[in-house]
């Protein structure tokens, strides 16, 4: 069973983005990216330009979380300029397969996440069409928040449904992942892991990534959903 760590840099140094991508670029999945609109959250932090810059100048794939209103619009553009995963919030999309198709389209991969407070359970009919679900552990807007446990049943249900429909869809969880938190997030039934002010506000971003990845490796390979 593969799992992967997403480190987000929302919580590194903006002003030099291709080398804090750099330090974790020997362990990481992935470079979790979030752009937020202050619209659809109230937080403004980056947009394509940014993201286009980072495709040319970083090794390791883009992993865009998009918390933006009029996904519709605005998401196909991220694949459009190298994006390797695509993510939109359902809350804002008007036509989500539309967008997943739009996004699949321009060779990238398409997620879908939910808020804290929205249901999984509207939404199983995306699953065969997505190849990501995020579920947030936090209220999207701001890095550095505490994990909401409660969000573990959501992620269970997940696991539950893409086990029963055979399907190649990953569990993304994000927000107040860290080592003291990983293992339930794994054991719930999640694979791809966001983790950012755990990974940058330590001196050693790319130490911690790998002590992430053993915490979770641990708890998936006895976990009630790995196939043994």
């Amino acid at each position: 069973m593969g799992l992967r760590i997403s480190p987000s840099i929302l919580s590194a140094d903006f002003g030099q983005l291709t080398a804090e991508c750099a330090r974790v670029a020997a362990v990481a999945d992935w470079i979790h990216v979030d752009v937020m609109d202050n619209h659809f959250v109230p937080n403004l932090t980056l947009g394509l330009p940014v993201v286009e810059s980072l495709v040319k100048t970083v090794t390791t794939p883009i992993d865009c979380h998009l918390m933006i209103a009029d996904p519709d619009r605005w998401a196909p553009g991220y694949a459009e300029v190298g994006a390797g995963s695509v993510t939109f919030h359902i809350e804002a999309a008007k036509s989500p397969k539309q967008i997943a198709s739009d996004i699949r389209a321009q060779g990238a991969r398409v997620g879908i996440a939910l808020k804290p407070g929205t249901a999984l359970e509207e939404y199983v009919d995306l699953l065969p069409h997505i190849d990501m679900l995020l579920i947030m552990t936090v209220e999207p807007g701001f890095g550095g928040q505490s994990f909401m446990a409660d969000q573990m049943s959501k992620v269970r249900m997940a696991r539950e449904l893409i086990k029963a429909g055979d399907l190649s869809v990953w569990i993304q969880v994000d927000g107040g992942v860290s080592a003291a938190t990983i293992q339930e997030c794994a054991d719930a039934g999640a694979d791809t892991f966001v983790a950012g002010s755990a990974v940058y506000q330590s001196a050693d971003p790319a130490s911690v990534v790998s002590t992430l990845r053993e915490l979770a490796t641990a708890a998936t390979n006895t976990s009630w959903w790995c196939a043994h």
